[in-house]
């Protein structure tokens, strides 16, 4: 049984994207793989969550992922017109908040190497009033098909986490968007109180594999969410890392307790 815990500093620091890349090395969760194996691993755990993805992600978070997602977009300040990259969209619930602000001028691009995710969000979408102004393309985050300088914004939700090397899924978002544009990163974070950090752990090893389990038909799928939280970087690296490939004036929005963050950047 692998031990159940945050990595340190020193754990996180030995996963960084240089060590990897020298060894030719990737993590899924705890797990140590090659690193060209990694996108194998994403795809077999995304065909197996993809039809309950939606509703499991209701389930544990008890409805507050939405509130979150509400949040980013908002805290993005999004005009009429503008060109959106939501970089690992999935199932759309950020490009579907991202629409409305958008307007009837402006287009979501939702970028997922996912199929059965993306079939899952066309559906979704397909209902919706808004569903002309979101479209759908499959791709590598780390090899984004639009040219440089195409999108106004540019969003990921939860998935910087499954791209291999994390810092070249950062370029390529900045690499497509204009001068100026902005870049949202929703992903999990530490909770910061120590009670609240220890009653999240009892819940995310023991009640949402077994969820998994029942709703899903997979217990190791949200077994490897738990762990892949808790090897992630924390705020103040994720913010290093989107400096060092060219962001600039990085800030820091704290939810939850931490239990999720919201970094927001612009192209220096």
């Amino acid at each position: 049984m692998k031990q159940k815990k945050w990595l340190d500093e020193y754990g996180r620091q030995s996963r960084s994207e240089d060590d990897q890349r020298s060894k030719k090395t990737a993590y899924f969760g705890y797990r140590k793989i090659p690193e060209d194996e990694k996108t194998q691993w994403v795809l077999r755990h995304f065909n197996t969550v993809a039809k309950r993805y939606d509703l499991m992600n209701t389930l544990l978070s008890f409805g507050i992922h939405h509130l979150w997602k509400r949040n980013a977009i908002r805290i993005m300040n999004l005009n009429p017109g503008d060109r959106v990259l939501d970089v690992c969209g999935g199932t759309g619930d950020l490009a579907i908040l991202a629409a409305g602000p958008v307007g009837r001028n402006g287009r979501v691009i939702i970028y997922d190497i996912n199929r059965a995710m993306i079939e899952a969000g066309v559906h979704k979408v397909a209902h919706l009033p808004l569903n002309e102004r979101i479209w759908f393309v499959q791709g590598d985050a780390e090899h984004v098909s639009f040219p440089d300088g195409y999108f106004d914004a540019a969003m990921v939700g939860f998935g910087i986490r499954n791209v291999t090397h994390m810092d070249q899924g950062f370029k390529e978002m900045g690499r497509v968007l204009k001068p100026g544009g902005k870049m949202m990163c929703l992903e999990f974070s530490k909770p910061t109180s120590p009670l609240f950090r220890w009653l999240y752990d009892i819940y995310s090893f023991h009640v949402m594999p077994v969820i998994g389990e029942v709703i899903a038909g997979s217990s190791k799928a949200y077994l490897h969410l738990t762990e892949s939280i808790r090897t992630f970087a924390m705020p103040n690296e994720l913010t290093a890392v989107l400096k060092q490939v060219g962001f600039s004036t990085v800030t820091e929005h704290k939810l939850t307790n931490g239990i999720a963050m919201i970094h927001l950047a612009l192209k220096g």
